[in-house]
């Protein structure tokens, strides 16, 4: 390669690098938004009829160590709640957590699941992984309004 090549390859890397990095609030905004609409979707679905939704963790769902009435509870509740919290980054981390719980028991209770619908809950699976990992990103509640409050009552160090 002849010299000046390389300069221009570094100079354009460098560019792309800092355009992806100046993307990932809006990535995660929209990962975030994504996975929330399925499950608070799915949550008002239940409570829309919740004789519909007993029976089905009746029959259906094959919760493990719950009862079905207690399972159907705590699962669209949780299908309601951390949606929100999820699409506010407002203790992202906890509701990717939380959610992803809800994902895995979700497909673990089905007895069969078709194939769309197993594909579906796999990218929830990544998407929350990488909220739980990453955090909900720059654009959230967690960043724009918890952590400055947490730093002013030096609850947590400012270096990190």
């Amino acid at each position: 390669m002849p010299a000046p090549l390389i300069p221009t390859l570094l100079r354009a890397w460098s560019v792309l690098t800092r355009t992806l990095d100046h993307a990932q609030p809006l990535a995660a905004l929209l990962a975030r938004a994504y996975v929330a609409e399925g499950f608070f979707l799915s949550g008002l679905t239940k409570i829309r009829d919740w004789d519909t939704t007993l029976a089905l963790f009746q029959d259906e769902y094959h919760v493990p160590l719950l009862p079905p009435t207690v399972a159907a509870v705590i699962g669209t509740a949780g299908e309601l709640v951390l949606p929100v919290l999820l699409l506010f980054g407002l203790g992202g981390r906890f509701a990717a957590l939380g959610l992803s719980v809800v994902n895995a028991v979700a497909v673990l209770s089905l007895s069969e699941i078709a194939p769309a619908a197993l594909q579906q809950h796999l990218t929830w699976g990544v998407l929350l992984a990488y909220l739980a990992l990453h955090g909900p990103g720059a654009w959230s509640a967690d960043q724009l309004w918890l952590k400055p409050w947490l730093l002013r009552r030096g609850r947590i160090d400012a270096s990190k």
